[in-house]
C-alpha cells in the first residue's frame, strides 16, 4: 500500500512533468478553471503548498519565480514539503483545520494529493497535453471527492457538480462531479 509521502511524491511528479511539457506559447491558454489561465494553474498549485505549511506554523524557502520558471518554481515548493512528508515529526505536526485537529500529512493527502490530480487535468487541456488521468487515480479522487461533497464547493475551489453523459468513463464523471466539462 501506498504511503501519504509516496503517493504526494508520485503525484507531484506526474504534475511537474506535465508543467515540462507546456510550449511556451501555451502558458496563457485558458484552463478550465474560471479566469485561470495554464500558468494561473501552476501558480495556485505552489501558493496552495504555502498555505498548508504556514498552517503548522511553517514558510517554504522561496524558489524561482513562477512567471520566469513554473517548473522550478513548482519543484522547489514541491520539494520541501516532500521533505516534511518524509520526516515523521514535520508529516505528524498537527494544527486545527476546518474539520477539526488534523496534521499536514492528513492534510496534503486529503486535498494537496487530489488538487495534483485534478489540477494536472487542468493544467493538460489547457495547454493541449494528455489528459488521461490514471483509473486508480480517478478512483481515489472520486472517494476523497463524495466524502467532502459540498464542503469543497465554493469560490476558488470546486464548482458545482455538472451532469455527465450515461456513458462516460469514470474519469469523465469524477470531472463532472468537480465542476469540469470533461
Amino acid at each position: 500500500m501506498e504511503s501519504i509521502a509516496q503517493r504526494y511524491a508520485r503525484l507531484r511528479h506526474s504534475f511537474a512533468a506535465k508543467v515540462a511539457a507546456v510550449p511556451v506559447e501555451r502558458w496563457q491558454n485558458r484552463s478550465p478553471c474560471e479566469d485561470w489561465t495554464a500558468l494561473d494553474v501552476v501558480r495556485h498549485v505552489i501558493e496552495t503548498q504555502r498555505t498548508f505549511e504556514r498552517l503548522v506554523d511553517r514558510e517554504l524557502e522561496p524558489g524561482p519565480p513562477v512567471d520566469d520558471d513554473p517548473n522550478g518554481a513548482f519543484l522547489a515548493a514541491t520539494d520541501q514539503v516532500q521533505a516534511h512528508l518524509d520526516d515523521p515529526e514535520t508529516a505528524k505536526a498537527g494544527y486545527t483545520g476546518y474539520f477539526g485537529p488534523t496534521t499536514f500529512e492528513e492534510s496534503i493527502d486529503g486535498f494537496l494529493s487530489m488538487d495534483l490530480v485534478v489540477h494536472g487535468w487542468d493544467l493538460a487541456r489547457a495547454a493541449g497535453l494528455d489528459e488521461h488521468i490514471d483509473p486508480a487515480d480517478v478512483a481515489w479522487v472520486w472517494s476523497r471527492a463524495e466524502a467532502l461533497n459540498d464542503t469543497m464547493r465554493g469560490p476558488k475551489t470546486y464548482g458545482p457538480a455538472i451532469d455527465a453523459e450515461p456513458d462516460a468513463s469514470d474519469q469523465d464523471k469524477l470531472l463532472a462531479f468537480l465542476g469540469r466539462q470533461p
